[in-house]
């Protein structure tokens, strides 16, 4: 009788054994299907975040913008003039000009050339997330201009360039929004303290100048994954020749 029971029970561990085996068997083979199906559709997804990742502005075009705006300022105070408020603000104006003109021209470039954008008007489509917002700083200028308010005009310009870059989030790399966010930062400091009189436009420039270059280092470094450092000052990237 003991001898059958201790059969009994061998048996039933056995059985217990082989199940539990089998089981991990099965779960090591359901594995790597799960595995493979979960990196395909990561790929997948990188895939069309690239695809709808905007390409069209130029980093160095950014950069070149705020170099624009610390040359101005330099300028300004190097002719040891003194300048009214409407003549600083035409300088302003210039500089601004002069910066979309390169920055839209770089942009045409891309579309006519890019052989992947095929000249697919719906390609602009991002711009729709920026036009608004430049055309409200525009308008909020002159209002300003017209009441005698230039004091307020460099923190409205910052924030209108924040968020301008925090719109542009969604299709551009995630390190816009810190670009964005250093503009909605000094805006909030020029509107709440008076840093500077808008006949001194140096400390705004160099705002500029670093929130344009900070924005282009971003923008190049996204244009082309193997781009450098040495890329952005039109140097050829050695690294991955």
């Amino acid at each position: 009788m003991a001898r059958f029971i201790a059969c009994v029970i061998e048996r039933v561990v056995r059985e217990i054994m082989l199940d539990t085996f089998s089981c991990k068997v099965k779960l090591s083979l359901m594995k790597d299907p799960v595995e493979e199906a979960l990196r395909q559709v990561r790929e997948m997804q990188t895939r069309m975040l690239q695809k709808q990742r905007f390409k069209g502005y130029s980093g160095r075009a950014r950069a070149m913008g705020g170099c624009f705006c610390l040359l101005m300022a330099l300028w300004l105070g190097a002719t040891g003039q003194t300048f009214s408020p409407l003549q600083v603000l035409y300088a302003w104006a210039a500089v601004f000009l002069l910066a979309a003109s390169l920055n839209f021209g770089a942009l045409i470039y891309w579309f006519l050339g890019d052989p992947e954008v095929g000249r697919d008007w719906r390609r602009l489509r991002p711009l729709g997330a920026v036009l608004p917002g430049l055309a409200a700083g525009a308008i909020l200028t002159l209002a300003l201009a017209r009441h005698g308010e230039y004091g307020l005009l460099y923190g409205v310009w910052m924030l209108i360039f924040g968020v301008a870059n925090f719109a542009s989030r969604a299709v551009l790399p995630r390190g816009i929004q810190w670009a964005g966010a250093f503009y909605m930062a000094a805006g909030a400091v020029f509107l709440l303290t008076p840093v500077a009189a808008f006949t001194a436009p140096l400390a705004p420039a160099l705002v500029f100048f670093a929130g344009e270059w900070l924005s282009g280092f971003i923008l190049h470094f996204d244009e082309r994954s193997n781009n450098t450092l040495l890329a952005f000052f039109g140097l050829p990237n050695r690294n991955h020749e």
